[in-house]
């Protein structure tokens, strides 16, 4: 019974985790729109707003990253660890 409980709540938190991935994809997507509209109106700033840009996705993305790396430990790390206990 144990077991089963360990396994569920491993389960359902890495589901959880993998979805931190969608707030990254949104925000992603606008930071790469915006930009994109303001090069379309001021295109002599092209360098500097996609240096700015690639920056911001980059810092984005680590919170993806984040959640998938916690979904992975707790699908195939966190069983065998909690079940050794019981």
């Amino acid at each position: 019974m144990e077991r089963a409980i360990v396994l569920m709540g491993c389960a359902i938190g890495a589901g959880l985790a993998l979805i931190a991935g969608i707030g990254p994809g949104i925000g992603e997507g606008y930071a790469a729109g915006k930009t994109v509209e303001s090069i379309a109106r001021q295109p002599e700033m092209k360098g500097e707003l996609t240096s700015t840009m690639i920056l911001g996705i980059a810092l984005s993305e680590t919170t993806g990253i984040y959640g998938f790396v916690t979904g992975l430990l707790l699908m195939f790390v966190c069983p065998r660890m909690f079940l050794g206990m019981l």
